[in-house]
């Protein structure tokens, strides 16, 4: 019961942290922003989360999960309202910075814990789950936040997309008993950082995998937008096309426990990333959206395992006690992607167009299938 619990307060809180870049990134185009300053609000997004994703798993590890999970749930909330209520770009700013805060708050708390619930024995399984209802809160949320627009207007979309977390709020606020205490740390485990974790060979080739599939999964969730956009696409559309993503990674993590028996996941993930290089070099070729969508659900099949995998890899292999500090570690790795590349991909985009972008990210995708190639990873059970 309490894994189901978990996931579905996963996709809620996801359900408005997705949907709500696509509402921000829109938004912003109707008051004038260009790419560059749509890069800059992408990368609020994972500013606070790559310098305080560490903390907060040693947090997390020290006083269990509780206490970093409704900050997050109720942050996320609070932050969506700011636009409605204060009007502009530069409210937009600072919604994005606290929005993404708020939810690595939830996210490095949650996945430091599901995979231990029911056992070692249900890993694979329980962050399978959480990785499907994170997929179907990327179907949820950009949906919602697109009809939402199309219909009823900007500002009304991100009181839509803030009442999504009021269900984890309420849960953890008046029945927090389903989730597991702190476990307890070696006494040498408090003297040690983040360091130690990255100087793991393992650990680092998964964190640095993990890394290349999520900068290239916030890419496309950053830049689509705005390629609908200049090809005349209907923000309804656009909304269609990030949700045909969302349910191409809901497909494959049904799926990947079923993999997981024919591989491990190390193999796994570098198939995966091999398919989504191939996938984002065909973005710029089409303009039907039919066809986009059809990528993008090719793009939603490599991205999809990338989460469910490093996170039951990271879970597997950390030190006792340290696992969400491994997340947070992860988590860190992750937004410094999500900080740099939507500022280069911006840049490159206003100055040379669309098709540097698409391709100069594949070919990152396939520099990391490569890497992780000579990752003599062991399988996460052993």
């Amino acid at each position: 019961m309490a894994i189901y619990l978990i996931v579905l307060m996963c996709t809620l809180n996801h359900a408005g942290f997705g949907g709500s870049r696509v509402a921000v990134s829109l938004y912003a185009l109707e008051l004038g922003a260009n790419q560059f300053a749509i890069g800059a609000l992408m990368a609020l997004y994972g500013l606070c989360p790559m310098l305080l994703a560490v903390s907060i798993g040693k947090l997390a590890d020290r006083i269990g999960p509780r206490l970093p999970m409704l900050l997050g749930t109720a942050g996320i909330s609070m932050a969506l309202l700011l636009p409605p209520l204060f009007p502009g770009l530069v409210t937009l700013y600072i919604s994005a910075l606290l929005i993404g805060t708020s939810f690595h708050f939830f996210f490095v708390a949650v996945t430091g814990i599901a995979g231990g619930i029911g056992g070692v024995g249900n890993r694979v399984r329980n962050y399978a789950l959480v990785s499907l209802g994170f997929s179907g809160a990327g179907f949820l949320g950009p949906m919602a936040a697109g009809f939402s627009i199309d219909h009823l207007g900007h500002l009304p979309t991100f009181g839509l997309l803030a009442s999504f977390p009021l269900i984890p709020l309420l849960l953890l606020l008046f029945k927090p008993g389903f989730l597991p205490p702190a476990v307890k740390r070696e006494a040498a485990d408090g003297q040690r950082n983040a360091l130690d974790l990255w100087r793991i060979p393992v650990l680092r080739n998964t964190f640095i995998a993990s890394g290349i599939i999520s900068s290239a999964w916030d890419l496309f969730q950053f830049y689509l937008p705005i390629y609908g956009y200049s090809i005349g696409l209907s923000a309804s559309a656009i909304g269609t096309v990030l949700g045909v993503f969302a349910l191409a990674t809901f497909v494959i993590r049904i799926a990947l426990p079923r993999l997981i028996t024919m591989s491990h996941e190390a193999a796994i993930l570098t198939y995966a990333i091999f398919v989504a290089a191939f996938a984002f070099v065909l973005f710029p070729f089409f303009r039907n959206a039919y066809a986009l969508a059809a990528i993008a659900f090719l793009l939603g099949l490599g991205c999809g395992c990338g989460q469910p995998l490093s996170m039951s890899l990271i879970y597997a292999l950390s030190p006792q006690g340290r696992v969400a500090e491994s997340t947070g570690l992860r988590v860190t790795v992750n937004n410094f992607a999500h900080l740099v590349i939507p500022l280069v991909f911006g840049s490159l985009g206003t100055a040379f167009g669309f098709f540097p972008v698409f391709v100069s990210n594949s070919a990152m995708l396939v520099a990391g299938g490569f890497l992780m190639r000579r990752n003599n990873a062991p399988r996460s059970g052993s």
